[in-house]
């Protein structure tokens, strides 16, 4: 006479009965499938794990096939007081602090992934002297691949010089001030042009925001973009006798003004020096939603020309700004349907 086997569910516990010439049992209570046969649970589990270990391979290969739409984000922020100076700047680090805030809190730039450079480091090669600014915008692009999103931020001293090698179209390159510029001299637009927007690769973006005087055309992009009274824009094409263009990436300035005119730091916002372009793109980032690049440079516009009237209005003996923020690119592109993406 056959005899019966008695074996436990493996997920409830409950007690089955195997019946005669039966491998396995189907638990009435959980619906697990039980199997009495040693080797044939080896083999069935062997087999599971063959098809588990088959589907992650195909998994992995289709990642790789497929381009990565999370790229790294990396930011260089600089800013430069100039101690002992008698143009010192006041809100630069400060400037740089809060840029820093919005990079990390909401556009999710990691902290590991920005370097800044204020006289305030302990790091003395963290220092705003011209060689590190140069090591730190090396830095940025270093190794970048399609899908990466990268900031630099300016807030110092701007210049204008004559350009040497005929392709400014008004006969002067625009440059920034190091902290180090009466020995080391300046960074030229056509310096800054080479090292962070030349080697853009294709799918690569790169924002700049940039906060000093004679800054509309800083990073040499071919398409500039203007307004009239009425806020209509055009896209312009004359300012370069030359075209510089990426390696089919994307670069897109955004600069406190006009390449004849002076930006300032004001306290006409908070009763506390800041850059007027740095605190109106920040505002306008933080507050505001679906913004396009249209959206965005008109708000900043809009609250400049207010702190403007302010200090016009109520400190007539402070030094009147007269800026209106300004947006280059690599590429012409409809920017009141272009969504800002960081």
């Amino acid at each position: 006479m056959a005899t019966t086997a008695v074996q436990r569910c493996n997920a409830c516990q409950r007690t089955l009965v195997k019946m005669p010439g039966s491998q396995y049992e189907v638990c009435p209570v959980c619906h697990t499938v039980n199997l009495f046969n040693q080797k044939i649970k080896g083999r069935v589990l062997f087999r599971i794990g063959q098809f588990i270990n088959a589907a992650a391979n195909q998994y992995q290969h289709e990642l790789q096939r497929q381009p990565s739409n999370r790229g790294r984000k990396r930011a260089v922020l600089c800013g430069i007081t100039y101690n002992g100076h008698k143009k010192k700047l006041e809100a630069s680090v400060h400037n740089v602090r809060c840029m820093q805030e919005l990079l990390v809190n909401k556009l999710g730039f990691p902290n590991a992934s920005i370097r800044v450079l204020t006289e305030e480091e302990s790091d003395r090669s963290k220092f705003p002297t011209k060689r590190n600014i140069q090591d730190a915008l090396q830095w940025l692009v270093q190794g970048c691949q399609p899908g990466d999103s990268l900031m630099f931020y300016y807030a110092g001293h701007g210049t204008r010089v004559r350009d040497q090698d005929g392709d400014e179209i008004d006969g002067y390159d625009e440059a920034l001030c190091p902290l180090d510029y009466k020995t080391a001299g300046t960074m030229l637009d056509d310096e800054i042009n080479a090292t962070i927007v030349a080697p853009l690769p294709h799918g690569v973006t790169l924002h700049s925001v940039v906060d000093t005087c004679f800054s509309g055309t800083l990073l040499d992009l071919p398409y500039l973009c203007t307004f009239n009274q009425d806020g209509l824009y055009k896209w312009e094409e004359e300012h370069q006798l030359t075209t510089k263009g990426t390696r089919g990436g994307k670069a897109i300035c955004i600069s406190a003004c006009a390449d004849n005119q002076n930006s300032a730091d004001t306290s006409a916002f908070t009763g506390k020096p800041v850059g007027a372009l740095t605190f109106s793109f920040i505002q306008t980032i933080e507050k505001e939603s679906n913004l396009t690049y249209g959206k965005l440079l008109s708000s900043m516009r809009k609250k400049v020309n207010h702190a403007q009237q302010v200090v016009g209005r109520f400190a007539p003996h402070a030094s009147p700004m007269s800026q209106e923020p300004q947006l280059s690119s690599s590429t012409r592109f409809e920017i009141y349907s272009e969504p800002v993406k960081f």
